[in-house]
């Protein structure tokens, strides 16, 4: 992502002919789902980087509407962060977002100018991206199919192809490709290696006015195009496949399990509860005495709290794959798990699965690792994490509960002696927490 975006500024500088380190250009990004779900990020600056967060103000009008049905465009809701723009969209299926940014009046050189931008982002399957429309309000885009294993381009004015549009393609290897269309205003060019990649192509219009009070000469705007390539990944990455393995083999499991049974205690937002559990070989839960308020919370913890402990039998190797090029960032590499239940991330960090996302239709779930154990297999055991509830449809943050397991060691096993979960939503703070004593292994 920074490698595009310090190219498309190099770029900008050329194409407008002021030679000055400080020019910024615009484009929009379609991330993969990660932490929230999925978003479409836009920025402008001229560091590689990030946007620029002198600037939000000025682009912070910039419309957005997505199209995840050819021809059916929605607007999103774009909200400004410290140096970029965010919008919430679909984490599934084929999705192009175009957008429109009056930026203002500049004084450049000596014609002062009213810059416009027409960022654009697709992503999705070659037919997927063929069958998008373009904007009927747009008067300047660029089309792209998929022909014969390389790309077909189209910049269309006011809806019409451009002949001999110049355009230039920016890759990740920062070396920037220049190709032009031909009379029927169609150019091609093929990416040599996979990554993301943003094609550009400008104009000028001798059309004089005045913008917020401004006089200004001509018009000049630019529109970008960013994707994929390949435009859909699949299969595994081998690499991406054993960081994964190598982390979840790093977590404590239950192998060999007998079971246990232990008294417990647990207070639900005050209301307090006695009782015994029954663990057996299997994992299955057995509760006695039971609450209609305090015991349902109490097997949702251990149920959830088995499946993650009980030893699975190696199965067929994953289908992950790396989901950006993102080497830095504070929770690991971000990862994608291809098929299964439900549509999943990672991220992994020191053989640590330290982020989990998953997307339940209605609702997006992020586990957030704050701390772990290590026991004496030298394994990590869950200490506290996060888990946070976004809204589905539009993303809105719906609860967020800070979980705290405490463990023991009986015999060869790792077993909970406590759990404490502090949830915070809209109806305000809950605090449930249950305790765990005399713990004794089935025979």
């Amino acid at each position: 992502m920074r490698n595009i975006c310090c190219l498309i500024v190099i770029v900008f500088i050329g194409f407008v002919g002021a030679p000055s380190v400080h020019a910024h250009f615009m484009f929009v990004r379609l991330l993969p789902p990660a932490e929230a779900g999925r978003f479409a990020e836009v920025y402008f600056s001229d560091k590689a980087d990030a946007g620029d967060p002198r600037f939000i103000d000025k682009i912070a009008s910039t419309k957005l509407w997505m199209q995840a049905k050819p021809g059916v465009f929605d607007p999103l809701t774009v909200r400004p962060t410290a140096d970029r723009l965010r919008a919430f969209i679909p984490s599934a299926g084929g999705l192009c977002v175009v957008g429109e940014c009056t930026y203002g009046v500049l004084a450049r050189g000596k014609m002062p100018f009213l810059l416009r931008h027409y960022p654009k982002a697709v992503s999705g399957n070659a037919e997927e991206i063929a069958a998008f429309k373009p904007k009927q309000e747009i008067p300047f885009e660029i089309q792209m199919r998929e022909v014969g294993g390389a790309l077909e381009f189209v910049a269309l004015v006011n809806g019409k192809p451009s002949p001999g549009a110049s355009f230039s393609a920016v890759p990740t290897d920062l070396k920037e490709h220049k190709f032009t269309a031909d009379v029927q205003g169609k150019a091609t060019w093929k990416p040599t290696t996979p990554g993301y990649y943003a094609v550009y192509t400008g104009r000028k219009l001798k059309d004089a006015g005045t913008h917020d009070g401004e006089k200004y000469g001509e018009i000049r705007e630019f529109t970008t195009l960013a994707f994929a390539w390949p435009l859909q990944a699949k299969g595994p990455d081998p690499d991406a496949v054993k960081l994964f393995q190598d982390a979840t083999a790093a977590r404590a499991a239950w192998h060999d399990f007998p079971g246990f049974r232990a008294d417990i205690s647990a207070n639900a937002d005050g209301r307090t509860w006695k009782g015994s559990v029954t663990i057996d070989a299997k994992g299955t839960v057995a509760l006695t005495e039971l609450d209609e308020v305090v015991t349902p919370w109490v097997r949702e913890q251990l149920d959830s709290l088995v499946l993650h402990r009980m030893a699975r039998p190696e199965g067929k190797p994953p289908i992950v794959r790396f989901a950006d090029q993102n080497l830095t960032h504070a929770l690991g590499r971000l990862v994608i798990f291809e098929g299964g239940q439900f549509a999943s991330s990672y991220r992994v960090k020191d053989r640590q699965v330290m982020v989990v996302n998953r997307l339940l239709g209605k609702v997006n779930m992020t586990i957030t690792v704050l701390e772990n154990d290590v026991n004496a297999d030298k394994k990590f055991l869950p200490r506290a994490y996060t888990v946070q509830y976004w809204n589905g449809k539009t993303g809105d943050l719906q609860r967020v509960e800070t979980v705290q397991n405490r463990w023991t060691r009986l015999g060869a096993w790792d077993v909970p002696t406590e759990v404490t979960v502090l949830s915070a939503s809209s109806v305000g703070v809950g605090v449930k927490t249950m305790t765990l004593t005399r713990h004794q292994l089935q025979k």
